[in-house]
């Protein structure tokens, strides 16, 4: 059976690498093309939407960093990150399902943070 450490454990490697990973693509588009994900809202975008993932990849990448060196923090923070994201596609109208599964991620997140919480506290 698996301690709550093994789960805060794979949950924060899980919560840690996938934003970076996801975080690098936004330089390169070999997962998808990420601008397709901005939807009619490039148009408010001050600048090119090429340059707005890039900036998406960098707090993503930041974000990911954040949840292996700072878990409880950082699962904070990718959870509130997913929730946006989210609530952006369903604004859009568009990409429901990344919407799902990116609300579904958001409750990882936290489960995350309240099993770090709970392993923090039997330290």
């Amino acid at each position: 059976m698996a301690t709550i450490q093994q789960l805060q454990k794979t949950l924060r490697f899980t919560f840690g690498i996938v934003p970076i990973v996801a975080g690098l693509d936004k330089f390169t588009n070999l997962l998808t093309h990420w601008e397709n994900y901005l939807g009619s809202n490039a148009a408010m975008i001050p600048f090119a939407a090429a340059t707005f993932m890039k900036i998406v990849g960098i707090i993503e990448i930041a974000a990911g960093i954040l949840v292996l060196v700072r878990p409880l923090v950082g699962a904070y923070v990718v959870m509130a990150w997913l929730i946006c994201i989210a609530l952006q596609l369903l604004v859009a109208g568009q990409y429901f399902d990344v919407a799902v599964r990116d609300l579904v991620m958001a409750v990882g997140a936290y489960t995350l943070a309240q099993l770090t919480k709970i392993s923090t506290q039997r330290s």
